[in-house]
């Protein structure tokens, strides 16, 4: 996977504020766990058959 799907900037400042740094690889990876849930997400949806619109009762 290439694209980011978080906001940097955003996340590593939480990161610091909690007195921490993000290593090299973490923001990659939190896009990964992103992506797979979104799929997921959207696998869900599809599978139902019900309805076109992602809700939060949709996150697995």
């Amino acid at each position: 996977m290439a694209e980011t799907l978080v906001v940097v900037s955003k996340i590593k400042k939480m990161v610091k504020e909690s007195g921490l740094r993000t290593g090299g690889d973490y923001m990659a990876a939190l896009s990964a766990k992103i992506e797979a849930v979104v799929k997921a997400s959207v696998q869900k949806v599809q599978t139902e058959g019900k309805k076109k619109t992602l809700g939060a009762e949709d996150l697995v």
